[in-house]
């Protein structure tokens, strides 16, 4: 997939999964976008070779695994800053961890449907798998991994919004107190 493709579809990945715990938008946001770029661009910079004239994937960062350390190596710089300079709340630093982990698989979930795939040992010998072998500059597929990112705010604009509705006092259904 294309570096932007992997940009918006982490972003919004994370910044669902965050907006669980956080409760202010543009901390979700801030977070999420730069654990987002840096660590996509980490994986994509170091995971990447030339050979001849074409740029292959390399196993150094694009097997599951590693992608998980990447991420997370690109995430401790970060959380040591938010600390040091910013004196941030555990709860955030913790937060910020817990996106370099996830960021390395999704940025995986959208490769292992291009043409070559991701990396896996079998045998003691690198493989490729792919379930899908879409070009990675296919702007349909592109188009619908950042759709994706789309639905995933919406569905939690719509999971607030309704929670919101039940604690005012709207809608309640039987059995179930107010906040």
């Amino acid at each position: 997939m294309k570096l932007r493709t992997h940009y918006v579809f982490s972003l919004g990945l994370l910044s669902l999964l965050d907006s669980f715990i956080l409760n202010d938008f543009l901390e979700v946001i801030i977070i999420s976008g730069i654990i987002s770029v840096t660590a996509n661009n980490v994986i994509d910079y170091l995971g990447h070779e030339i050979r001849g004239k074409y740029v292959s994937r390399t196993p150094r960062t694009h097997t599951l695994p590693r992608s998980i350390g990447w991420g997370l190596l690109t995430s401790l710089p970060i959380v040591l800053a938010s600390y040091f300079l910013l004196y941030s709340p555990t709860e955030l630093m913790l937060i910020t961890i817990l996106d370099g982990v996830i960021v390395g698989p999704s940025h995986m979930l959208l490769d292992i449907f291009t043409e070559k795939g991701i990396y896996h040992k079998v045998n003691g010998k690198w493989r490729r798998i792919a379930l899908a072998h879409f070009s990675y500059d296919n702007p349909i597929v592109n188009g619908l991994a950042i759709l994706l990112y789309a639905s995933k705010k919406g569905l939690k604009v719509c999971w607030q919004f309704s929670y919101r509705l039940h604690c005012l006092g709207g809608c309640i259904p039987k059995g179930i107190e107010r906040c």
